[in-house]
Formats: C-alpha cells, sequence, structure tokens
C-alpha cells in the first residue's frame, strides 16, 4: 500500500508538534550592554583575556570608581595562588594594616581622574597571557603589567608587575613567610 507523501509530512509534522521543546539557554548578556562592576567583569573573564583587562580597568572611570571589596584571598578576579597570598597576608596582619593594602589593578587607593590609555594582549601559552596596561590616574601615567591564566572558563589576574619593583606576588611572599 502507497501513503501519500503528503499524508506522511502531516503525520510526521504533527508528532514533530507532541515533542519536548528543544531547551535553549538564556542569552548571556554582552559585556557592552552591562555597566562597568563586577557582572561586567565575570561576564568579560569568559570572552578572553583583552576583553577581561579592559572590563577590569572600566570600573575605575565611572563615577562609582573602583570595585566593591570582596574579603581578602576571594576575589574571583584573581587567580587561586595570588588570592591564597592576599588571604595570608591579611591573616597575619591580624586587626593590623596588611602589606597589601592597595588596589594592585590600579596601583592606588582611589581612582579618582581614572583613564585607561592602552592595553596591549599578548597570549604567551594556550591558558596564558600578559596585558601591558598604561593608564593615566590623577594626572600620573602608570605601566604596569597583568599576568593572566585561564583557571577553568575564566582569566584571572595571577600577578601584577610593576617597572622597578619585585612582582607582587614576590613582594606578598616576603611578608606571609
Amino acid at each position: 500500500m502507497r501513503v501519500p507523501l503528503l499524508a506522511v509530512l502531516v503525520t510526521l509534522s504533527a508528532l514533530g508538534a507532541c515533542s519536548e521543546p528543544e531547551q535553549v539557554p538564556p542569552p548571556v548578556p554582552e559585556v557592552a550592554a552591562l555597566p562597568p562592576g563586577r557582572p561586567a567583569i565575570y561576564a568579560a573573564a569568559l570572552e578572553g583575556p583583552e576583553p577581561f583587562v579592559r572590563a577590569l580597568y572600566a570600573v575605575y572611570s565611572g563615577p562609582d570608581a573602583g570595585l566593591e571589596p570582596m574579603p581578602p584571598g576571594r576575589d574571583p578576579i584573581y587567580g587561586r595562588t595570588l588570592n591564597a597570598m592576599i588571604g595570608a597576608d591579611f591573616r597575619k596582619a591580624a586587626g593590623e594594616v596588611p602589606y597589601l593594602n592597595h588596589d594592585p589593578i590600579c596601583g592606588c587607593q582611589d581612582g579618582a581622574a581614572f583613564r585607561l590609555d592602552s592595553v596591549a594582549v599578548t597570549e604567551t601559552g594556550l591558558s596564558e597571557a600578559e596585558a601591558v596596561v598604561v593608564f593615566t590616574n590623577n594626572g600620573q601615567t602608570h605601566r604596569q603589567t597583568l599576568k593572566l591564566l585561564k583557571e577553568g572558563q575564566s582569566w584571572r589576574v595571577i600577578d601584577v608587575l610593576v617597572p622597578d619593583q619585585p612582582p607582587l606576588t614576590e613582594q606578598l611572599l616576603k611578608v606571609i613567610d
């Protein structure tokens, strides 16, 4: 017995309508659509090292300059090792001022009159990169290098290098020993 093609198509169409709809994940907001802050940084950390660095510095240019503080040693913008060092520095200070008493991303206490001048990212491996950053804060130009590592799906800062200073990790190791 031959079944007309139209009948087959109607039957398949009806069966398709009865099946479960395909689950589509909700769209991830574009970094550009998010206001500067932690949500934009976390979204950019999934995109790549340059968007991550640009999102990090975008928070200093806004009216509420700077990052909202996180518990020392638990900030998701830093890699596991750097977070452990920051936490150890805080615990060792035991109520006193810790060695790292400034924001290492801007090298400052306040991000007043802040402007990001340039970012040059070089990927140094499959999950490693270096970002040379030049910015102006309070009329002074600063240059530093952020060493980055992709931990899981997100990029993280694992060290901060400032010209004529030891790396941040080296400085922290000296005080937590």
